[in-house]
């Protein structure tokens, strides 16, 4: 038995040598080096993309004392950010389409996981929207809420009426008959 000594070595290091496999880090150089006469003839930016000042919001945040205002914070926001997020979806779809490998590609491989990835990074401006409108709905349109009826002692149970509210909605039958189309 021959031993081999791990001192050093990430979990996934390991792992990968006793499969036979690379790794993450092992692709990504390999990756790297057979790109470098490519990349020498389309340079890319090195620089991150810029990160969008947080201060102003975090301090009108702070400020904010109303859902109204938090939520001109949020729709600001989300303004500002949609046409990044437009762009890196952008991005990430036509990397999907690369060498029309998408049209054969069936679910979990790259090209859709990269379609995946296009469409939730715009999600992200979905679900923000949809969670302030539920604040402002909160605020602004709440639900109403029927007050509970407890008959009196000794009285035979009748209909329910909320006091101030609307009436029960009636249950619904279901429709007799085709449907009408559009």
């Amino acid at each position: 038995m021959e031993w081999y000594d791990n001192v050093g070595r990430t979990s996934e290091q390991i792992a990968a040598a006793r499969f036979g496999i690379a790794t993450r880090d092992d692709l990504l150089r390999w990756a790297a080096r057979d790109a470098e006469g490519f990349l020498a003839e389309h340079p890319l930016p090195d620089a991150p993309l810029p990160v969008p000042d947080t201060a102003p919001y975090l301090a009108a945040l702070a400020a904010a004392e109303t859902p109204a205002e938090v939520s001109a914070i949020t729709q600001h926001l989300l303004d500002c950010a949609e046409p990044a997020l437009n762009a890196v979806s952008e991005l990430l779809a036509a990397i999907a389409r690369w060498g029309d490998r998408h049209r054969q590609a069936e679910m979990g491989d790259p090209p859709k996981m990269l379609m995946e990835a296009a469409s939730r990074s715009l999600s992200v401006l979905a679900l923000a929207h949809q969670a302030d409108l539920a604040v402002l709905r909160a605020e602004y349109d709440p639900t109403p809420t029927p007050a509970p009826h407890t008959p009196a002692a000794g009285s035979a149970p009748g209909p329910i009426r909320v006091s101030g509210g609307l009436p029960p909605a009636p249950p619904s039958t279901p429709p007799a008959g085709p449907a009408t189309g559009r």
